[in-house]
């Protein structure tokens, strides 16, 4: 490693201002700052003395996703495999099975992430070299989050233009890496769904009913399950232990539960995310589903169906874990989180439950809630001055 640290002072010199490979600076500094701890530091206070930067940081959620990445190739690989053969199932797996299961899910996941590694880090590149600033270490979150939001089939040129829609327009008109109001993988999310929704969930969704799950399973087929029969779980495809452990057909990383809650205990205990957002988030859930229950028309009815089913299907446990604690989209203060949080997982029910054409409804809850997070904050700063001034006597 010191014969590298050696290699990389040498030519760093051709890199600034002035040398032969100046416009090629951002490359330069996201490589050496990826593979070393940044060497600058702060001349003077007040400043935060820390070891974690923000690529370190980025790194850590990166980590926390690993349970959904690998859980998730495994999934699409097992109902790939199902679809094409009905006589495979879960419980017989062997080793042979298992590993190909892998070999399939890593097909159709990888070439995706390589996509949108090509062309989101291009894109980020490109703004990088034009602004003449360093390339903003966000997007090594974005590029897992996104390919781990779409189902396993999505079509190579959509990946392409999702995540450049989601860089250019979730995040680089507003200035960068800090400065987006929205998350980009969920923006880029969100433009697939409603310019391609046949794909993305659409009519794909209403066909969950079927024996053969070669088109339904890259759907959200276990909400449009809940859809047509309500409540009544003796009509459901699979078990809510099934939903629970994630073995169920959906998006590529969103179906486990247990992986996402694995991610959520890494981001809490290394304080990248936020537990009152996570808290908040099932709070919301969990009281707006019960005062649907009460007013539901009958007990097999969509809005009778209980929180705890709620809990684990549609991509709830993934969008409150990874998404709606985007430390740059989300509400900053404590006050806020909560207020944010609570708000994301109520209006996730309003938009699965009673409008039931976008059955996810976790991915329009968070990006309308990013819109009013600066708004929020803003609220909770002041009211939090004014019990200053009137605690101070100066009003």
């Amino acid at each position: 490693m010191q014969f590298l640290r050696e290699q990389l002072d040498k030519v760093e010199p051709h890199f600034h201002k002035g040398g032969k490979l100046e416009k090629l600076y951002p490359f330069f500094e996201a490589a050496d700052t990826f593979l070393y701890t940044p060497g600058s530091r702060t001349q003077s206070g007040p400043h935060v003395r820390d070891a974690a930067d923000l690529k370190r940081t980025m790194i850590m959620v990166v980590l926390a996703l690993i349970p959904a990445t690998v859980f998730g190739i495994f999934n699409a690989g097992y109902w790939e495999m199902h679809a094409a053969n009905p006589a495979v199932q879960l419980a017989s797996l062997t080793v042979p099975q298992i590993v190909e299961a892998m070999l399939r899910g890593a097909w159709a996941f990888l070439p995706m992430y390589a996509v949108t590694i090509a062309v989101g880090g291009l894109l980020e590149a490109l703004f990088s070299v034009i602004r003449k600033h360093e390339i903003n270490e966000g997007f090594l979150v974005t590029s897992l989050l996104f390919p781990l939001t779409l189902p396993p089939d999505t079509p190579l040129w959509q990946v392409g233009l999702g995540i450049a829609f989601g860089v250019v327009i979730g995040k680089e008109v507003f200035g960068g890496t800090g400065m987006n109001i929205l998350n980009p993988a969920l923006t880029a999310r969100i433009f697939l769904y409603f310019a391609y929704p046949a794909q993305m969930s659409g009519d794909l969704v209403w066909v969950a009913n079927n024996a053969n799950w070669v088109d339904g399973f890259s759907g959200a087929t276990p909400l449009g399950t809940m859809f047509v029969h309500g409540a009544d779980t003796s009509q459901y495809l699979y078990t809510w232990w099934d939903a629970f452990w994630g073995f169920i057909p959906g998006s590529v990383g969103e179906t486990s539960f247990v992986a996402c809650l694995i991610g959520a205990v890494i981001l809490i205990a290394t304080g990248v995310g936020s537990w009152r957002i996570m808290l908040s988030c099932t709070i919301g859930m969990v009281l707006t589903v019960l005062l649907l229950n009460a007013f539901a028309p009958r007990p097999t009815h969509y809005m009778a169906v209980s929180p705890q089913w709620h809990l684990v299907v549609g991509s709830f446990a993934f969008g409150t874990v990874f998404m709606a604690t985007d430390p740059v989209s989300a509400a900053q203060t404590n006050l806020g989180r909560w207020i944010y949080g609570f708000g994301i997982g109520a209006l996730m029910i309003m938009v699965r439950v009673l409008n039931p054409a976008y059955p996810a409804g976790i991915m329009l809850a968070i990006i309308f809630m990013n819109v009013f997070a600066p708004l929020i904050d803003y609220y909770v700063t002041k009211a939090n001055i004014r019990r200053r001034e009137v605690r101070l006597g100066l009003q």
